[in-house]
């Protein structure tokens, strides 16, 4: 799920004036932008696209930001040690 470059945000993190918007808002954007890209095709599989395409980097992020501990991740995620490291392998992680 890319988003185009005429998308009508962009998320800026150096900007100090940004406006904070709920990731849920971004997420909505980003789905209507690809819905409305599909030119009359139907969607197939788009929740487990969108669960991939948000999980992957918030996982990453996640464990770049415990540095690298697996247990403060999945701590910090909700997480069993045990689940994390399946959706580590799973995603291709290591």
């Amino acid at each position: 799920m890319n988003a185009s470059s005429d998308s009508t945000e962009t998320i800026n993190h150096e900007s100090t004036n940004a406006i904070l918007l709920p990731l849920s808002m971004y997420v909505k954007q980003t789905v209507e932008l690809y819905l409305s890209q599909l030119s009359g095709h139907d969607a197939i599989g788009l929740h487990a696209m969108v669960i991939s395409e948000v999980e992957k980097p918030l996982l990453e992020t996640t464990l770049e930001h415990s540095g690298y501990n697996q247990t403060k991740a999945a701590k910090a995620l909700g997480l069993s040690r045990s689940t994390l490291r399946k959706k580590l392998d799973q995603y291709g992680i290591s």
